[in-house]
């Protein structure tokens, strides 16, 4: 089963997307990532989209939903890396992405966590 690589870096977990999302996939990635959020003890989840070209409203809902249950998980999320055309659909679908903090790369996403790994 394809499966997207979780990589840790002290207590934020990495997670780069850069294949092409389906549901299934997504949902694979979404119970990967919660169970290693308890496993590491983790406090932040960067999630690197800049290799998407397209969102569509699963997508976006899998991300807000993954972002709820990081938080109840006690770990902040962190959207890095959208396209503008991600932004634009994400708006006209109506999705707000709720509790989920954007920045332009990993390194500003790691900032706004507090963390600083140079």
């Amino acid at each position: 089963m394809e499966r997207i690589p979780i990589l840790r870096i002290g207590d934020l977990l990495l997670v780069t997307i850069q294949v092409d999302m389906h549901d299934r996939l997504a949902m694979t990635l979404q119970d990967d990532l919660t169970e290693r959020i308890v496993r590491d003890r983790a406090k932040g989840v960067l999630i690197d989209i800049s290799a998407l070209d397209l969102v569509d409203s699963f997508i976006g809902r899998m991300i807000s939903n993954t972002a709820a249950m990081a938080r109840v998980l006690d770990a902040q999320t962190v959207l890095v890396g959208m396209q503008p055309a991600v932004a634009i659909t994400l708006v006209e679908l109506g999705l707000t992405l709720p509790g989920v903090k954007t920045a332009l790369n990993v390194e500003k996403g790691m900032k706004l966590l507090g963390k600083s790994y140079e």
